[in-house]
């Protein structure tokens, strides 16, 4: 009987330590409170893993008792690890999980002025992050090109063989469809188009923000092809110095430094380069390929906070920039009779801004923005000159009001831009002023969890004249963007609006030859857009070690009342309006896998078809590929090491003389070691060293009186360069 009891107590015991339990767990997210579907929940030390449904539940079952370790994941969450001692009481266990902060889904949008993460914002927005914006600087620390030219849809256009000027061009539209902004003010536009993202750099950026396809509800001319908006850094209470130094094959050099801090009542940043290039001749023609530089910017700003509820920003911004390119022999020694072409760039800019923003309740904002620009440019060749002055200034006032549900703006703005041509016969001379007075409005409705829908009108007239004629237009512009989430995996967003540009004289192929015999406006009207994006999201976790991102993208635009570049008989360029218009249509997509969160695949595919229904036999627009691939694999172990290959693929363009160009590779390699607050790091740019002198000379004629080819992909050929950064 003894025996029989304590048998039947060791089962007893035994039966109940490996009894078995069942458990619900609900998975929600901690803020918004909506289910998350398909997340993993692993039972440490068992071979057990489940999913939460589409109502964001989990059965769990069997459950030994004890305490058991559950580890609960989701993409774009942070993993939450949770002790339970089994049996339990509860019948659903909630658990709340917390978006990653660095992830692609927490970005705060200010370009849609409403603060708005990311992935509640209608209106379809790309970022480029702090982490990427580092890796393409040290590329090139002089400016944002880089960052721009590796973009899927954006293509950078160097527009002199000599002097490497360059514009940016998205959907394939033309640059000055293009609005660039830094931290929301338009001071890059027009006349200072040529060197815009050459004076640009990426030291101070937080950020880069882009809007594909029209965006003129917001920020009125030149916003038709998209608005690219670089987004400085603020200062934190813990300072932050950060100090690069780069050297180059090609002979560039770079010394930048950028500072900024905070306490309770004031901060500051400090951002200061310089950037200094020798003349470099790849291809022993005896013309630079890269001209002689000499930059230097210095940007600082103040940050007062007299209370919770105020902010105010003056900044100022000073860029002086010195480029020669053309001769090499001219640039080291000086004319002679042999040799005695050149051109040389000598801009001065400079940039004022005061930013003020008060909280009129927890939510609610009102902003005043104001700025000054002042841009001066001379431009030489031998027997030419050309001179002008920019004045720019841009008011701001808007009030953003959040209810439950909706974001509310409305809001005006006054633009006044002139141009002033010195040294310049009457005839000739280029002077042109624009005036724009504008008012806004824009609701953001967040209909449901599900759906959310975002529109927005705006009016604008603009007053434009010279010495030859002068002109006044109404413009309304409507837009409205929609998203709609599947669930927690799929999205989709569609949106669309009507946009315009003032005329300029400016343009990627009047910079080609530096404005000369270029008549001034003359009864030329503003160019009207319309058009639209549509594009499908999705983004899941394949396992415990896998997370897939898929982005397609489907964009279509239409220029009317196109201005074209017309030459007459005696050899003067004059531009003009058109009933034919400008159509760009196609698509993107983009796959992002991420394994182990070291390994980082990116997969970029571009189509274009952007034609010009003036053009006579071939309507392709010029210089543009209708295929594009970007590839790029990363391996990245924070604050380690990393290291990364990129290669893309261009296809064949049209030039302006209707020959078709080759199509092409080019590679990429760089490599970063942390060491503390130390950071060394190495590139390889186009280290197969593609460039446009393999398929053919890009300078015709003699050394007194030269030619040059449409550019239509590398001068340089392949550049390395390294250098070391202090974080401090």
């Amino acid at each position: 009987m003894r025996r029989i009891t304590l048998s039947l107590c060791a089962i007893f015991c035994i039966v109940s330590a490996y009894a078995q339990n069942t458990v619900t767990i609900s998975v929600k997210d901690k803020i918004s409170k909506n289910i998350i579907s398909n997340a993993t929940i692993l039972v440490k030390g068992l071979q057990l893993n489940f999913k939460t449904d589409n109502s964001g539940l989990a059965v769990l079952t069997p459950i030994p008792n004890g305490n058991q370790t559950l580890i609960i994941r989701n993409v774009g969450y942070q993993e939450q690890t949770l002790l339970i001692n089994f049996p339990v009481t509860e019948k659903i266990i909630e658990i709340s999980l917390e978006e990653i902060s660095d992830d692609l889904e927490e970005v705060i949008i200010s370009s849609t002025r409403t603060s708005r993460t990311i992935q509640n914002t209608p209106t379809r927005v790309e970022t480029i992050e702090l982490e990427e914006i580092d890796e393409k600087s040290n590329m090139r620390p002089a400016n944002v090109s880089m960052i721009l030219h590796e973009s899927t849809g954006i293509s950078v256009q160097q527009t002199s063989a000599t002097s490497a000027n360059a514009s940016i061009r998205i959907q394939g539209l033309d640059g000055r469809y293009t609005q660039l902004l830094k931290d929301g003010y338009a001071s890059f536009g027009n006349f200072a188009s040529g060197l815009s993202i050459l004076e640009i750099p990426p030291l101070d950026l937080s950020q880069v923000e882009i809007i594909k396809g029209p965006a003129s509800t917001l920020y009125g001319a030149g916003a038709i092809a998209g608005v690219v908006n670089f987004v400085s850094r603020t200062p934190k209470e813990q300072a932050d110095l950060n100090f690069i130094l780069n050297q180059s094959n090609v002979g560039q050099t770079n010394i930048g430094a950028f500072a900024m801090k905070r306490n309770q009542n004031i901060g500051y940043s400090l951002l200061a380069l310089v950037n200094m290039q020798q003349p470099y001749d790849v291809d022993g023609d005896d013309f630079t390929e890269l001209p002689k530089t000499r930059d230097l910017t210095i940007h600082p700003k103040l940050f007062v906070y007299p209370n919770d509820k105020t902010t105010l920003i003056i900044g100022n911004s000073f860029t002086k920039s010195d480029r020669t390119g053309g001769d090499i022999y001219v640039i080291k020694d000086g004319e002679d009779a042999n040799h005695r072409y050149f051109e040389t760039n000598r801009t001065i800019r400079n940039t004022s801004t005061f930013d003020v923003s008060y909280k009129l309740a927890e939510k609610d904002l009102i902003k005043i923005k104001t700025s000054y620009n002042y841009f001066k440019r001379g431009i030489s060749i031998p027997e030419y000159s050309f001179d002008g002055v920019n004045h720019n200034s841009y008011t701001d006032i808007s009030y953003l009001k959040n209810l439950k549900n909706q974001s509310l703006i409305f809001g005006a703005n006054i633009v006044y831009d002139s141009f002033l041509e010195k040294n310049q016969q009457p005839e000739f001379k280029k002077d042109f002023t624009t005036k724009t007075a504008g008012a806004y409005a824009q609701q953001t409705w967040d209909i449901s969890n599900t759906f959310k829908l975002e529109s927005g009108l705006r009016a604008d007239l603009v007053h434009y004249y010279n010495d030859y004629y002068s002109k006044s237009e109404l413009f309304i512009l409507p837009k409205i963007s929609a998203l709609y989430k599947f669930n927690d995996k799929f999205s989709s967003r569609i949106g669309g609006g009507l946009g315009y540009k003032t005329p300029t004289l400016f343009t990627e192929q009047t910079e080609t030859f530096q404005y000369q015999n270029l008549l001034p406006l003359n009864e030329v009207e503003a160019e009207k857009s319309f058009g639209g994006t549509a594009d499908l999201n999705y983004k899941t976790n394949i396992g415990e070690e896998w997370i897939l991102s898929i982005n397609q993208m489907f964009f279509y635009t239409k220029i009317t009342n196109s201005t074209i570049l017309l030459q007459d008989g005696a050899g003067y360029f004059h531009f003009a309006n058109t009933n034919k218009p400008v159509k760009s249509l196609g698509f993107e997509s983009n796959i992002k896998i991420i394994f182990k969160e070291y390994f980082k695949l990116f997969a970029g595919y571009t189509f274009t078809n952007a034609k010009a229904a003036y053009l006579p036999v071939i309507q392709n627009i010029r210089l543009l590929p209708k295929n594009k691939l970007n590839l790029a694999l990363i391996y990245e172990k924070e604050r380690n090491f990393k290291m990364g290959l990129e290669g893309y693929f261009t296809d064949k363009q049209y030039l302006y003389n209707n020959l078709e160009t080759n199509p092409f590779w080019e590679f990429g390699f760089m490599a970063e070691k942390v060491f503390g607050k130390i950071s060394i790091f190495i590139n390889a740019e186009n280290f197969t060293d593609t460039r446009q002198s393999k398929f053919k000379s890009v300078v015709n004629g003699s050394h007194l009186n030269p030619t040059f080819d449409d550019i239509w992909t590398h001068t340089e050929g392949r550049t390395f360069n390294g250098g070391i950064k202090f974080k401090l």
